[in-house]
């Protein structure tokens, strides 16, 4: 289920991430030496549809070889290859495997093989030693570029403001890769914007840049005034018995097909999300930070529409019909209230 290599494989630069089956067949860890230690953890291909890491760290690595002639990185890098059979097809997951981002350490599925190989994975780095991790992904609606940390405290804080100004703080879903990362460094994941979309790539490619050439990630208080920080609080799902769509032909839960506009925007109550075509039909499934039914909170039912019961802001809406179905609609955020920390423990 994992191979490693200590470096770079005969004309691994050379090849696309659909290419990267065929040349890997499994997902893959490569340690890349460097001038400082410890080693740089950054993972890719979570979500074999999500391009942005592959995409920036191929190029990253080709204009180090192209400059230099040799790698010569600043500080080692340990990079992570995920779910490469997915990435071959261009989906999120294959049929029959489970999200990649949800079966790290920590997590509340079913054990599984993939669960196994990511406590590999984080075993083998715990032993080497890390001195921050880096998760790249892609969103698949309109968002913009936003880096997430699952604690609030100034080092998590500072690795993502390498990124920049607008962070999120969530501890839910479990088992993903920067909850797991979290117990050994500061762990940061990024979010992109949509898939091929060349400002996110060069987006990711200097924030690893820049967190290769880190010497540390400081302590130093965060002040409220230069991020924009917001919480996590509900994810929303469809139920999976409901029939949904964009459009009224055979949907019994019809979704605005304007959705996607209103990622973070700090929406007023009474936002309009959806409509329901009968009357028995149950509306979304809502879960807070704990795993409870929080849907009464959040959302009414009047005049036929799911309506936002109190003012909130979303992220991640989409119109990918296949990726609401393998994961949520939306998450529901607010702004964070709990205080910057002066000092991290």
């Amino acid at each position: 289920m994992l191979q490693e290599f200590d470096r770079l494989p005969e004309g691994l630069l050379d090849c696309d991430s659909r290419q990267l089956a065929e040349q890997l067949g499994m997902p893959t860890l490569i340690h890349l030496s460097g001038a400082r230690e410890p080693a740089l953890f950054v993972s890719v291909l979570m979500h074999g549809n999500e391009t942005v890491g592959w995409d920036a760290m191929r190029e990253l690595l080709r204009d180090r070889l192209t400059r230099f002639g040799e790698l010569r990185l600043p500080r080692s890098l340990s990079l992570f290859i995920g779910n490469v059979t997915a990435a071959a097809c261009g989906v999120r997951h294959l049929p029959g495997q489970p999200d990649y981002n949800r079966v790290w350490p920590g997590s509340d599925l079913e054990p599984c093989i993939e669960q196994e190989l990511m406590a590999r994975v984080t075993e083998i780095m715990r032993q080497r030693g890390i001195f921050a991790s880096l998760d790249l992904h892609n969103n698949t609606g309109i968002n913009p570029h936003y880096a997430c940390v699952n604690r609030v405290e100034n080092p998590f804080l500072r690795l993502a403001m390498l990124f920049g100004r607008t962070l999120v703080y969530f501890t839910r879903p479990t088992g993903v890769q920067s909850i797991a990362m979290a117990e050994l460094c500061p762990a940061v994941t990024v979010e992109c914007g949509k898939v091929g979309d060349r400002q996110g790539i060069e987006h990711a490619r200097r924030f690893v840049d820049a967190a290769l050439h880190l010497t540390e990630l400081p302590d130093h208080p965060v002040k409220p005034q230069d991020i924009d920080l917001f919480h996590t609080v509900a994810r929303v799902k469809v139920p999976e018995t409901v029939r949904f769509g964009f459009s009224p032909a055979d949907a019994d839960l019809l979704l605005d097909p304007e959705l996607e506009r209103f990622n973070f925007r700090e929406l007023p109550r009474g936002t309009p999300f959806a409509r329901l075509r009968n009357g028995e039909v149950r509306g979304f499934e809502v879960r807070d930070t704990e795993g409870a039914d929080v849907g009464e909170r959040y959302f009414r039912i009047e005049d036929g529409e799911i309506r936002l019961r109190r003012p909130m802001m979303p992220s991640m809406l989409t119109l990918d019909e296949t990726v609401i179905r393998q994961d949520c609609l939306c998450y529901l955020m607010e702004r964070y209230a709990g205080g910057l920390p002066k000092l991290s423990r």
